[in-house]
């Protein structure tokens, strides 16, 4: 038998019963809608995990002393040449900062706190969050800039302001005190609070002049590419086989098990939701292969086989299938576009922010992901078509006929 004859016979089998069919299309059309839309969802969080520790001061790669992380101050640093850049390709870097990231105690006229001063180059900067946070006042001329900018929650804290001047306390390179007056040239309003308590910013070699020294502690760098990292890792490990070398997957071990957890999570959403729908696609073939018995009955007396009624059986529910998935993903894509431009969460922006999130959660569309969810649909479809498919194979001529 041709199979363009079994074909004919499965697309009439599925017209002879509109309304049945019809609810089946629409149950796997919205199941695929709503995997591929939340697909995109999971993605978006994914991604902004991503972008956020790598904004956070990390970038992609950074270079520190090994015990530096262990007992983070001046004496870990390590020296830089005048005119150092990252021994790697130009094109494949987004830029590099060298930094000094210190703990400090800043005091107001009112309160005092502890927190992270860190000495950069702004013009450096557009690697972190630093280059891309609202500021009011001014920002941080150049790197020789002895003023301070700060986070505008910390200022709240402190019950300071713009033009005011504090205090920094922190330990110079001889182990000693180190105690400087700054003015504050302005704060900066980063995604959620967190970021604002904790990071104070001035000049780098300011700052190295209050701790006579000109070392650094940190170089990061942020890359174009994500999967070009780990060999461009491998080229930085040779080239500084002194100092410890690390991706950002090692120093955010807690973002780097989240954005592997989303991965996991697309799969878990799909395998439910599918699940879900197989049953009823099972359902649905059983109960048209028992309709169909006189019908399978006398077409097995004809001399259709065994191994052809199987085929159309199989092709009917790969046909059903392949109508909802097509649907399905094309609602899919309709509901990336309706959120394409993100979806406000500020009122959640603590819980963001401790899951290393934006509070605006904007969608990802991967059309692997799209294509992953219509080759397991349709795999699940064949699936779902061989337990009915196996009834009808049961189904014997003489018994079918006599009913």
């Amino acid at each position: 038998m041709s199979f363009k004859l079994l074909w004919q016979l499965s697309v009439r089998n599925i017209l002879r019963h509109k309304r049945r069919n019809a609810m089946l299309f629409a149950a796997i059309a919205v199941a695929v809608a709503g995997v591929s839309g939340v697909n995109t969802l999971i993605r978006g969080m994914q991604f902004d995990m991503l972008d956020s520790a790598v904004k956070n001061l990390t970038g992609h790669i950074k270079i520190h002393a090994p015990d530096y992380r262990d007992d983070p101050n001046i004496n870990k640093g390590f020296p830089l040449e005048q005119d150092f850049a990252p021994p790697v390709d130009p094109a494949e870097v987004m830029g590099w900062a060298a930094r000094i990231r210190i703990p400090a105690v800043i005091m107001s006229e009112r309160e005092t706190r502890g927190v992270q001063i860190v000495g950069v180059d702004p013009s450096s900067e557009h690697i972190s969050f630093l280059g891309e946070v609202p500021i009011e006042g001014q920002n941080l001329t150049d790197s020789a800039d002895g003023r301070i900018l700060i986070g505008k929650e910390l200022a709240v804290q402190l019950e300071t302001k713009i033009g005011r001047r504090i205090v920094i306390i922190t330990q110079g390179i001889d182990g000693k005190n180190r105690e400087k007056g700054y003015r504050i040239v302005g704060t900066y309003d980063a995604e959620g609070t967190g970021l604002e308590k904790i990071y104070v910013f001035t000049g780098l070699s300011s700052l190295q002049d209050l701790l006579d020294s000109t070392d650094v502690t940190e170089v990061s760098i942020r890359l174009n590419s994500e999967p070009t990292m780990l060999s461009i890792k491998d080229m930085l490990i040779g080239a500084f086989n002194d100092l410890a070398v690390l991706d950002w997957q090692e120093l955010e071990p807690q973002a780097a098990a989240m954005f592997i957890f989303a991965d996991g999570a697309i799969y878990i959403w799909f395998v439910l939701m599918m699940s879900a729908l197989t049953f009823g696609l099972v359902n649905t073939l059983i109960t048209s292969v028992m309709e169909r018995v006189r019908e399978l009955g006398m077409v097995r007396a004809l001399g259709m086989s065994k191994s052809m009624v199987l085929v159309q059986v199989v092709v009917e529910s790969t046909i059903i299938m392949a109508i909802g998935v097509a649907f399905g993903l094309l609602g899919g894509y309709l509901i990336y576009l309706s959120i394409a431009d993100g979806i406000d969460l500020t009122s959640f922006a603590d819980g963001m922010e401790m899951a290393g999130m934006s509070s605006i959660m904007t969608p990802v569309l991967q059309w692997s992901d799209f294509f992953l969810v219509a080759y397991m649909s349709l795999i699940l479809g064949v699936v779902a078509s061989i337990y009915p498919a196996w009834r009808a194979v049961k189904v014997k001529p003489l018994d079918a006929m006599r009913r």
